[in-house]
């Protein structure tokens, strides 16, 4: 009973088959880095129960965080490299295999076995060349020899010091994730490249006052991608309590079930980093400041609540970096009154679609998060969130990020 309720927005989704996913056992190659451990974490909170990774190290903090989440989730880590063709035999009965590593001698093999048993290979990496840093991600079925096989395989074949980012390690596990689920759910993985690529962003100068306004989903990631990044001067804002149907996607909620979400969110991230964050217990209306604040991440729900940030950010000179999702896509939009006199709301129509609302619908001045029972998956909402977090340091670096959407059905994605 308890894991339907966990995963109840996960099975509205037309077409959604959770057997699929809980008997199927995935192998996962990894390196040193955070990315395995993330796409371990994702798989668990999805209803994932059998994962085997073999990589030299994992994120405990992560881990923690899967085994919590699904108790159902069974993990086998053998530490090391993937390094000889025997090796091999340890995926054996696995429905696929995920290359996450970042040497070429093992994304090779890893090809041949799929071209020589017919078993897919999905391939995510982080990257820095030329002054870009980026993704890509590429899912290998028998027959696909493409050249875009040419643009995943490591510059360096044995294990080697590589460029290694939390936030676009979140990204990538997201769309490999969303991979893995087509494949199980003999839906169509992508036929493209999918990639991403902005300019090398340097660390981040001075602690800017960062408000996010919604602790759900998007909230819990933008939270992560900016401790991750070094940002700690955090500020989260949320009326709501969690519920047992956000745990499939609100993966830091798995033990506080009725407790408010911004202050769980904010004693999580300071007890798990170090980090002294604050938290809002409020929703977010006409009359809240955001004076004090450099910039505001919009995170929240409904359009009405979106509106107002909006508007305030405009008259307040803010940064506005505004994400929303569904359950098979995201959208980015960044307001930067230095470049711009337009805002998310004006950008997206939203004055229109709340005037057509009825009262029943929506009550006009409540701007707050409201309890509605629609589809939503783990898989848009780190992605959308990871985007958010990767503008604003962008923003910060002095780059001018672009408005993005996602979408999961399409090949390219972004």
């Amino acid at each position: 009973m308890m894991r339907s309720s966990r995963l109840d927005r996960q099975l509205r989704i037309e077409g959604w088959n959770q057997p699929a996913l809980e008997n199927a056992k995935i192998g996962v190659v990894g390196d040193n880095d955070s990315l395995a451990s993330y796409y371990v974490m994702s798989a668990s909170a999805l209803g994932i129960n059998q994962v085997l990774v073999l990589a030299p190290v994992l994120d405990p903090t992560l881990i923690e965080i899967a085994q919590k989440l699904n108790h159902r989730f069974t993990l086998t880590h053998i530490e090391g490299f993937f390094t000889h063709p025997v090796m091999a035999h340890l995926f054996e009965d696995c429905d696929f295999i995920v290359d996450l590593s970042q040497y070429g001698l093992v994304n090779k093999l890893l090809i041949e076995k799929g071209f020589r048993e017919n078993i897919p290979i999905i391939r995510g990496f982080c990257h820095q060349t030329n002054g870009d840093q980026g993704f890509k991600v590429f899912t290998y079925l028998k027959g696909r020899e493409w050249q875009e096989l040419e643009q995943v395989i490591s510059e360096h074949n044995l294990p080697n010091h590589h460029f290694d980012d939390a936030v676009l390690a979140s990204i990538v596990s997201g769309i490999v994730l969303e991979e893995s689920k087509n494949l199980l759910m003999n839906q169509q993985p992508s036929e493209d490249l999918i990639s991403y690529k902005r300019k090398t962003i340097s660390s981040p100068h001075g602690q800017p006052r960062i408000l996010i306004v919604g602790s759900g989903a998007l909230g819990v990631f933008v939270g992560l991608g900016l401790i991750y990044s070094g940002f700690r001067n955090l500020t989260f804002m949320d009326p709501d309590v969690v519920e047992i149907t956000n745990l499939n996607r609100q993966v830091l909620f798995y033990d506080a079930v009725g407790t408010h979400k911004a202050q769980t969110l904010s004693n999580k991230l300071n007890a798990l980093f170090g980090t002294g964050s604050n938290a809002l217990v409020a929703c977010f209306d006409r009359n809240s400041d955001i004076a004090s604040y450099d910039v505001v991440f919009d995170c929240v729900d409904n359009f009405e609540s979106r509106i107002i940030l909006s508007e305030k950010s405009k008259r307040h000179g803010k940064v506005l970096i505004s994400g929303g999702t569904s359950s098979d896509a995201g959208q980015i939009i960044i307001y930067n009154p230095v470049d711009n006199d337009v805002t998310p709301a004006e950008l997206l129509g939203l004055y229109d679609i709340v005037e057509k609302r009825t009262p029943e619908t929506y009550h006009r001045e409540r701007a707050a998060c409201i309890y509605q029972p629609d589809p939503s998956v783990i898989m848009t909402n780190q992605i959308t969130a990871g985007i958010m977090v990767d503008s604003c340091r962008m923003l910060i670096d002095g780059q001018k990020p672009a408005n993005v959407f996602y979408d999961s059905t399409s090949s390219v994605r972004f």
